[in-house]
């Protein structure tokens, strides 16, 4: 499990640095894939360092002018310890104000999770080595269950759902999310639950830059060519908020591929999240009016009920504008018998739905997170998430506070 923290913050001054250098919004997002071994923490510019410069910088600001020009142009080509925000293993995220416009995030793709047949491994009677009953199975394919529109407006029925925009050296990206509940903060969260890979590279990589959350994006369903004139407050009804921190699994940073399987098995994340308009001290679960809390306790798949998995595909024949739902019986996958076995659920949602939660009601009636979506075959016709156990909840208490 990795967790980092933003070391500044400061709007004012990013907003300053803005009004000088004349910045454009469109990122162009090119360079290497892979990001250097060092665990060196980024120093300080000069100018951050000494004090001195004329609009006020704040001391202990981790980049210069330069440095914020070159991350919101998406330049990655000097992703390296001694250029522009040091070592990207390091999850640097400061709030940079009107970034994420309506066109900008049309722009975002969805990451390709597509895993080939020849990766899944065990059969229904499982190796017999794990600690139950579902350790090393696989199942046989589910049936196929079409995705359905979630009604509308989301911020009803849906209200704890929503995207993740995040530029990555390939680009602007897009998945989904889920508020979650805090039980340090009761009533109170600013946490969010999604898959590692939507915020991290996996093996040999770092974390993606410009993370936000939008909780229920276009909560009225409007069709995607509407998106980009319709009123604010039907496309981003809850605003725009920023990942502050940010951690995931081990296992995801030291195994996980850019596609197939790889990592799968732990592919989970979580982010603490505030406000890109700031002034208010009202938390994400107050604003958006509803959160789920988080099940960690690694159920056997046969005391489970159907599964409902929800998310914002972006693959064709989807567009990515609206959320949609699968609801039914969960199987058993394994990737790799050395992990956790995963839940898989026949569903027809592509690429974009990548973090989507999936849910079903807990003891006490209400709904309880017990995976998120990480892949699904090229064909489309289910999705597998990782089940949270011990790694999962360590991520989660790393930034419950």
């Amino acid at each position: 499990m990795s967790s980092t923290r933003t070391t500044a913050r400061r709007r004012t001054a990013l907003a300053a640095v803005a009004a000088v250098t004349v910045l454009t919004v469109t990122a162009t997002a090119c360079g290497p894939d892979e990001a250097p071994d060092s665990d060196a923490k980024p120093a300080a510019s000069e100018a951050a360092d000494s004090g001195s410069n004329d609009l006020g910088l704040p001391k202990d600001l981790p980049f210069s002018l330069d440095d914020l020009k070159r991350w919101k142009e998406g330049e990655w080509d000097n992703w390296e310890p001694e250029g522009w925000l040091g070592d990207a293993k390091d999850f640097i995220n400061p709030i940079i104000e009107d970034l994420w416009d309506r066109e900008r995030m049309k722009d975002a793709e969805e990451p390709e999770r597509e895993v080939d047949e020849e990766e899944i491994d065990g059969t229904p009677d499982g190796d017999g080595e794990g600690a139950t009953e579902d350790e090393g199975a696989t199942d046989p394919e589910p049936a196929v269950v079409e995705a359905a529109d979630v009604p509308t407006p989301y911020t009803d029925g849906a209200a704890p759902y929503g995207k993740v925009f995040m530029d990555t050296p390939q680009g602007q990206m897009v998945c989904s999310a889920t508020v979650v509940k805090d039980p340090a903060n009761p009533g109170k969260s600013d946490l969010v639950a999604t898959a590692g890979h939507c915020v991290h590279g996996g093996e040999g990589k770092g974390w993606f830059r410009n993370v936000v959350f939008v909780p229920g994006f276009n909560h009225k369903g409007l069709p995607a060519e509407q998106l980009e004139t319709a009123p604010e407050e039907d496309v981003l009804p809850h605003g725009i908020w920023w990942a502050g921190e940010a951690a995931t699994t081990e296992h995801w940073r030291s195994a996980g591929a850019e596609r197939g399987g790889a990592g799968a098995q732990q592919d989970f994340a979580v982010l603490k999240v505030s406000p890109e308009e700031g002034g208010s001290e009202t938390s994400l679960e107050e604003t958006v009016g509803s959160a789920v809390a988080v099940n960690f306790s690694l159920p056997q798949v046969s005391t489970l009920p159907e599964l409902t998995v929800r998310g914002y595909p972006a693959a064709p024949p989807f567009d990515g504008s609206s959320m949609f739902s699968c609801t039914g019986a969960a199987g058993r996958l394994t990737i790799d018998a050395e992990q956790p076995t995963m839940y898989r659920v026949g569903c027809t949602m592509t690429g974009g739905s990548s973090g989507g939660g999936w849910v079903a009601p807990g003891p006490d009636g209400e709904d309880q997170l017990y995976s998120v979506t990480s892949i699904g075959p090229l064909t489309a016709t289910w999705l597998a998430g990782p089940r949270l156990g011990p790694e999962a909840k360590a991520v989660f208490d790393s930034l419950s506070s």
